[in-house]
């Protein structure tokens, strides 16, 4: 499929990997929706691009609707969706802090797993009311992480919910095949994200130095990239893509 012309929603719009594929696919002439909790950030890109800032949390089935309605009333319904938001975090089951507080790992699996799921669901309930254009109507972009695989010391919460963004993503696509709607899912590596950019350049260096090549972290515009690629090839379909440079994540 092809952006030109086409509505886009994207979830976690307006920072990191989120905005950089808005920037991306407003280059290919999509009309772009930032969905973000901030309404600052969603506002900064969706000015940046010349689209529309919606906000709203991906937990909220009242709050994803307004936000798919008021980018179908700007832009007809959308086409194409990408969810990148998402939350970290990091504490071990048993440490110095005491036993994993049930309400943060649930805060986790909500966001990450819960939220994906929500989006996916209502943004498939509009598309399928359209006819397709040639031989498909839609695609749906979903984020993981590397974590899904090798989630390391701490990451319990964050790695089993990206762990379920990967298994959702096959029998979504499978769920979706009728309808002519692909489902794809991205699971990056160490990617220059709000989520590192805490850390000093010291750190971050460190951090880069541990992928085989090309060492250094990723920079959000290659996921954005990812994801025109995966708009534009149709046999692209029930995958999650690693984006890693062949890191294999250790234990710490």
């Amino acid at each position: 499929m092809q952006l030109k012309d086409v509505a886009v929603f994207i979830t976690g719009g307006g920072s990191g990997l989120g905005a950089a594929t808005a920037r991306a696919m407003a280059a290919k002439g999509a009309k772009v929706a930032v969905f973000d909790r901030s309404q600052e950030n969603a506002e900064a890109v969706a000015a940046e691009i010349k689209g529309l800032a919606a906000v709203g949390d991906v937990t909220s089935e009242d709050q994803v609707k307004a936000g798919l309605a008021k980018a179908e009333a700007a832009h007809g319904t959308a086409r194409i969706l990408v969810n990148c938001a998402g939350i970290g975090g990091s504490q071990r089951i048993v440490g110095k802090q005491g036993v994993y507080p049930l309400d943060k790992f649930t805060n986790v699996i909500m966001i990450n797993l819960v939220g994906t799921f929500n989006v996916l669901r209502l943004f498939a309930e509009q598309l399928v009311k359209i006819e397709p254009v040639g031989e498909e109507r839609g695609v749906i972009i979903n984020t993981a992480s590397v974590a899904a695989y090798e989630g390391q010391i701490g990451q319990i919460a964050y790695a089993a919910s990206k762990g379920g963004v990967v298994g959702l993503t096959l029998p979504a696509a499978r769920d979706l095949a009728s309808q002519k709607i692909r489902v794809n899912t991205i699971a990056p590596g160490l990617f220059l994200t709000p989520l590192l950019m805490g850390l000093n350049e010291e750190a971050r260096a460190s951090l880069g130095a541990q992928v085989p090549h090309p060492a250094r972290l990723g920079d959000a515009s290659e996921y954005g990239n990812l994801a025109v690629h995966i708009v534009e090839n149709p046999m692209l379909n029930g995958e999650t893509i690693r984006l890693d440079g062949a890191i294999r994540m250790a234990p710490r």
